[in-house]
């Protein structure tokens, strides 16, 4: 789990340095307005397929079953594999044909509101997007079973690394305005669903899979992956399906006169999501990414008892790196987001609201980490109705805590209430998982959480008095950057040094060296 965690949190942070990268050429170009609402919004319903039928429902019910049919008969899983990638194919060709009728359709006769007219026509090219990552997505899962982590890892890297190419291009060497920028830049995203694809299949060919068309859907194995995936759609991806209802209700109750919440809140909210999602993506997603394939094995041997272990140990290390990450983000979130954002078309007034927004997102850490390990596990075990219901119930307190914290925090209020909801529905999945494998599932957790509130503590004291002492500079980009600078590699120096003093097992994850 060591080594396979740290490949991926290695590749993933490469790419979430090239999504800030993105990003703050996003805020430059297109700043924290309409244009930026119109492109968040477009780019959103590919971006959430990916999330609910390629690296959630389809890839989560596919890999305990393809990893059991290896162990039983690698004709079968190979059957399983080719089956899985042509029919998410047919399927979601299908569901993009319908989509893109009824976007375009919307556009030519029913919208006449200019920027709502622009988001529909990015939705319109970018949605067979959709089709390319969920089959990247599955190709990913193949090789995350046979234990080949970096070409999936590595994805990401193309997709980011295309769209800032396509910004910069667009933006200036051909000079173009944000207004037409924005269609360029959402063809590079079609170019980099093809790119993806390339980089899976020299790593497919190494462990011996060759994909071909295949339509066994009669088989078993196949028959039983879809079963799981309905209910998979909800259950692992609550934490998206949240956001997009904050997105909802951000485009429904903005005001001229910015109350309860002001133009461009979905703008707000996709720069804050952006940065609260880079310690969940390299941390809690490479790390329940990592475990998964592991924990399929485990229940596919129905050795419960190691089950258990991995995941007590999954959750003690997401307290080893969340409570840090928390206090981190609040100790930085203004500079932060200042010296990404806050250029060209992205004000001073925008930084405020980013930053506290993303303060809001970050109280979640913990629960979208834990959120991460918890639906793995039932999944491994192969229930996928727990998670779902689940889901159903922190959606649902979302849409309630939406409605009330509006008018009081007004766009923040949208992420405080979909990370109180983080928890709910982890205490859901934990109560449930300790009733089906019984005591000891949280065997040392307590005096983890003890351990890494108290050094959390002392970091959190040394970066405030790191404040305190830079307190005198200007809020200049130079001056924001030298705060950043300084701030980070000190609060974490004394983090892991007071980790390493209280003989935390947890850091050897991060290390891979024993305390």
């Amino acid at each position: 789990m060591v080594s396979g965690f740290r490949r991926i949190a290695g590749l993933t942070t490469i790419s979430r340095i090239l999504g800030m990268v993105r990003d703050a050429a996003f805020a430059y170009f297109f700043g924290a307005d309409w244009l930026m609402t119109a492109w968040a919004m477009g780019f959103k319903i590919p971006n959430l397929a990916r999330r609910l039928f390629g690296e959630g429902a389809a890839s989560a019910s596919f890999i305990p079953i393809y990893s059991e049919k290896l162990i039983e008969d690698k004709a079968d899983a190979l059957k399983l594999a080719c089956t899985m990638v042509t029919v998410i194919t047919a399927l979601l060709s299908v569901v993009v044909l319908i989509g893109e009728a009824a976007v375009w359709t919307w556009y030519a006769f029913y919208e006449t509101r200019e920027g709502v007219r622009l988001g529909l026509a990015l939705c319109g090219i970018m949605m067979p997007y959709m089709v390319l990552i969920c089959c990247v997505a599955i190709l990913s899962g193949i090789l995350q079973v046979h234990r080949r982590f970096s070409a999936p890892a590595a994805a990401p890297i193309v997709l980011n690394s295309c769209i800032i190419a396509g910004t910069l291009l667009a933006g200036t060497l051909l000079d173009m305005p944000p207004e037409k920028q924005v269609f360029f830049v959402a063809v590079t995203v079609l170019f980099s669903g093809l790119a993806q694809i390339g980089l899976m299949v020299p790593s497919l060919l190494a462990c011996g899979v060759r994909l071909r068309p295949a339509w066994y859907v009669r088989m078993p194995a196949f028959q039983r992956v879809f079963m799981l995936m309905g209910p998979m759609i909800l259950g692992l991806t609550v934490t998206q399906l949240n956001t997009l209802l904050d997105d909802l209700i951000a485009l429904a109750f903005m005001t001229e006169d910015g109350y309860p919440l002001a133009y461009g809140s979905p703008s707000f909210l996709y720069y804050a999501q952006r940065l609260y999602q880079f310690p969940l993506g390299v941390l809690g997603i490479s790390l329940a990414t990592a475990i998964f394939p592991r924990m399929s094995d485990e229940a596919g041997r129905k050795d419960f008892e190691a089950l258990k272990q991995t995941i007590s140990q999954g959750l003690r290390v997401v307290l080893f790196v969340a409570v840090p990450a928390t206090v981190g983000i609040f100790l930085v979130a203004r500079p932060l987001v200042s010296t990404i954002f806050e250029h060209g078309r992205f004000t001073a007034q925008d930084t405020q609201v980013v930053a506290l927004t993303l303060c809001c997102y970050s109280i979640g850490l913990c629960g979208y980490f834990a959120q991460q390990i918890c639906t793995r596990a039932y999944y491994a075990a192969q229930d996928s109705s727990t998670p779902a219901k689940s889901a159903v119930l922190a959606v649902c307190i979302n849409l309630v805590l939406n409605l009330s914290l509006i008018w009081v925090l007004g766009t923040a209020g949208l992420a405080a209430a979909t990370a109180f909801c983080s928890y709910v529905q982890v205490a859901f999945l934990i109560r449930g998982l300790r009733r089906r494998f019984g005591p000891g599932l949280l065997s040392g957790l307590r005096q983890t959480c003890l351990k890494a509130c108290c050094c959390s503590g002392g970091m959190a004291i040394v970066g405030i008095s790191v404040i305190w002492l830079l307190k005198g500079l200007p809020e200049t980009f130079v001056y924001q950057c030298v705060r950043l600078t300084v701030i980070v590699p000190v609060a974490g120096a004394v983090y892991a040094w007071m980790a390493k003093t209280m003989k935390m097992e947890e850091l050897s994850v991060l290390t891979g060296r024993g305390c």
